[in-house]
């Protein structure tokens, strides 16, 4: 049991570490000052082929759950995501964001019936003190708005991670994810035509650029992630989201040559302490505690696919 929990966090953990090479490739392989096309070409492709492999539509209830899904996930995350970078320096963008697993662990409590453990607060607020070392600068400014988004970012994705868990869908894992990366992707894709206007023509790097987002970054990190959160307990999965600051530092130190202080290195030790602490102290029966109500639960004979 404790071998398979902890290769199912393994496999959970490479959704961040694969998100934290998402800077790298949008600044290295597509045109600049395109974000909210990234988000919509890295989603919406990537969820129609999953709906298209799976053959499988929402039902029911699930049209729109999975509406409220991909917008929690991936639309009004993209879409704050874009707003605090554009606003702020990405260190205190992300330093923000380093919020979600306290507030992961917080909602879990109130929706879940999950233990609110002194471990995971500690864990929790580590973590955001090992991702300022490793990504804050000094001299950093803030803008109001800005933090306000990173702020509703985490808030929005934090509730996207709970409900995941409180709504499992019978429907096998591709087909919810597919369905998440679509909605989303149709939120988005609006709001990028009219902040963007119109995209311009792909060059051959571009199109690699954006193969990669959406068949890595997307199809198979979120699949993995939704894997994750089926299996783990959402603040299990959450703390795992740290990494991708953690990923991203160190793709920026090895491919761009930038600067890695000692600063740096010691918030990455206290951001990796803080998983360490955060994923330690639980039993054999530490999956999750959250019994469903009737209307969430399978129906009799329905096998709920993890794979």
């Amino acid at each position: 049991m404790l071998s398979n929990r902890v290769g199912t966090l393994l496999l959970t953990a490479l959704a961040p570490a694969v998100w934290g090479t998402t800077y790298l490739v949008t600044t290295e392989l597509l045109p600049p000052g395109r974000p909210l096309l990234a988000a919509v070409v890295r989603a919406l492709p990537a969820g129609l082929a999953l709906v298209a492999v799976t053959r499988r539509l929402p039902q029911g209830v699930w049209w729109w759950r999975a509406l409220v899904l991909g917008a929690l996930n991936i639309g009004a995350f993209f879409a704050l995501l874009f707003v605090a970078a554009y606003r702020l320096p990405g260190g205190v963008a992300a330093t923000v964001g380093a919020i979600q697993p306290l507030l992961v662990a917080v909602l879990s409590s109130g929706l879940l019936g999950e233990r609110l453990r002194p471990r995971t607060l500690i864990a929790a607020v580590a973590g955001v003190a090992g991702v300022s070392l490793l990504v804050l600068r000094a001299g950093a400014r803030l803008d109001g708005l800005g933090v306000a988004a990173a702020a509703g970012g985490a808030v929005v994705m934090a509730t996207g991670v709970v409900l995941s868990k409180r709504w499992t869908s019978p429907a096998p894992l591709l087909a919810t994810t597919g369905w998440q990366l679509v909605a989303g992707g149709l939120l988005l894709l609006p709001v990028a035509l009219f902040t963007e206007g119109p995209p311009p023509a792909p060059t051959s790097t571009n199109l690699a650029g954006y193969a990669y987002l959406a068949v890595i970054g997307s199809a198979l990190a979120y699949a993995l992630w939704f894997r994750g959160i089926r299996l783990l307990t959402p603040t299990d999965v959450t703390f795992l989201g740290l990494l991708s600051p953690l990923v991203a530092t160190v793709l920026g130190w090895l491919a761009l040559g930038q600067e890695l202080t000692v600063a740096q290195g010691f918030g990455a030790v206290v951001v990796l302490g803080s998983l360490v602490a955060a994923q330690g102290g639980r039993g054999r029966g530490s999956r999750s505690t959250h019994t469903l109500p009737p209307t969430d639960r399978p129906a009799a004979g329905t096998t709920s696919s993890t794979a």
